[in-house]
């Protein structure tokens, strides 16, 4: 060591004076030698299960309301009385609890009892008792055991407990273990207080990219599904594929804009669509029923998401499956959706190329009196109000009257030529209108006028 120092530092033990680079080299070999010590006491302090008493040995059930008192509060101390070998700490601890059934014989709900399966180790690192949790991989608990369907990280991870996710990953547990379910637990990072355990489990070796066995769902799907937005940029940091797609053949993008499910929560997912979209996702990929990340944001009322995919080049008139385009899955959501702007999402439809609706669907937003003005002044004329009249509320009439007779008044009427100037200049710029209109040099009155700015009125 002293003849490396020396080469490197230029230190030596007849030299009297140190120098300071020379020191800071000294404090980092010896902060990194505490460090090695340390893991290697953790290891060696733990006590190895052995392999062949498990496969000759079935574990123990234990039901013993002791132990599930000692488990589920973190006792310490009964924890360290009750369990003193390697059998007691990887026994299986059952619970039974009584959950509403349905009883076709019977007709009607009815308490059922139902068996639940765990582990110790489990229970304890869910719950962030890392002291207990520590103490039975001591006696020998499998860190990987999947008790129930999961291991203690599954679990760890799904609650959000950091402290017990680090404990067990330097105890040597597997950042890839999968459930039954086959998912690894970087799949259950679904909550924002969950990003420092991903980032552990990355730390360890997690493949970030790693599919579900049934779903192939990855945990940038997730993640985006969940609108997390830091999850998203972490996982994108550590290489995870934006083109990957699930067993439905939805990419991470179609999962943001399907998991935003209202206006309310759409800014989470709009967040995370703009991290994927930046990182190269396509908004015009579609699953496999046809149905692209703009047909889930309009289904949705997230206007503010499908203005951010029709500016990265979603199709405003493309349809799925079922022949619906955006504008009809929109017009659906006004009926689902409530305290929301329908108004925005319609106007950012038609700036980037979609069609006028059908005047028979005008009945969807004949209570949304905004939204109904942007779609009537997408033609040149009004169409006939027999499909959307008798729709609207009376309170509402009465609350916008003055609105509802200027657009009766003008049923079949020519339209100002101001307006039909709009038309033509909005048709001749196609699906670039919005853009178009941002670069022209026009009063900003004007710019709005072109863009379908709400007046309050049908003129």
């Amino acid at each position: 060591m002293s003849l490396w120092l020396e080469s490197l530092c230029g230190w030596s033990p007849q030299r009297c004076e140190v120098s300071p680079l020379a020191l800071r080299q000294r404090e980092w070999l010896e902060w990194e030698d505490r460090r090695r010590a340390a893991a290697r006491q953790c290891r060696s302090h733990r006590c190895p299960p052995s392999s062949q008493a498990h496969l000759t040995r079935p574990r123990r059930s234990c039901r013993d309301p002791a132990v599930h008192n000692a488990l589920f509060s973190g006792d310490l101390q009964q924890v360290q009385a009750l369990f003193q070998d390697e059998d007691t700490a990887n026994m299986i601890v059952e619970t039974v609890s009584n959950q509403l059934a349905w009883s076709a014989e019977q007709g009607f709900w009815v308490l059922t009892p139902k068996t639940k399966q765990t582990a110790p180790l489990t229970i304890a690192a869910a719950r962030g008792y890392t002291d207990c949790a520590r103490h039975l991989i001591r006696q020998g608990a499998e860190l990987d055991a999947r008790v129930g369907g999961r291991a203690a990280l599954h679990e760890a991870c799904a609650r959000a407990q950091t402290d017990s996710v680090r404990l067990l990953l330097t105890f040597g547990a597997k950042a890839n273990v999968l459930s039954e379910e086959g998912m690894t637990p970087l799949h259950l990072c679904t909550s924002p207080e969950s990003l420092q355990c991903a980032k552990l489990l990355l730390e360890a070796g997690s493949t970030v990219n790693l599919a579900a066995q049934d779903s192939e769902m990855t945990p940038l799907h997730v993640a985006a599904g969940r609108g997390l937005e830091e999850h998203v940029a972490l996982y994108l940091e550590h290489g995870a594929d934006v083109r990957l797609r699930t067993s439905q053949g939805e990419t991470a993008l179609n999962a943001a804009c399907a998991g935003a499910e209202g206006p309310g929560c759409g800014r989470r997912h709009q967040a995370a669509a703009r991290r994927l979209l930046e990182a190269g996702a396509d908004a015009r990929v579609a699953g496999r029923k046809r149905h692209t990340p703009l047909h889930n944001a309009c289904a949705n009322g997230c206007g503010g998401l499908a203005e951010l995919l029709l500016r990265h080049g979603a199709c405003a008139g493309v349809p799925n499956g079922a022949g619906h385009t955006p504008m009809d899955c929109a017009l659906q959501a006004i009926q689902d959706a409530t305290n929301w702007e329908p108004d925005i999402l319609f106007a950012a439809l038609l700036d980037y190329g979609a069609q006028p609706v059908q005047p028979e669907m005008l009945k969807h937003c004949a209570n949304f009196p905004r939204a109904l003005e942007v779609l009537l002044n997408a033609y040149p004329c009004v169409p006939s109000c027999d499909t959307w009249v008798e729709a609207v509320f009376p309170e509402l009439w009465q609350e916008h009257e003055a609105f509802y007779r200027s657009a009766l008044c003008m049923v079949n009427q020519p339209r100002r030529l101001q307006h039909l100037a709009r038309l033509a200049v909005r048709a001749q710029l196609g699906s670039r209108c919005r853009q178009a209109a941002a670069r022209l040099p026009l009063p900003p009155l004007l710019r709005d006028y072109l863009l379908l700015r709400v007046e309050g009125r049908i003129q």
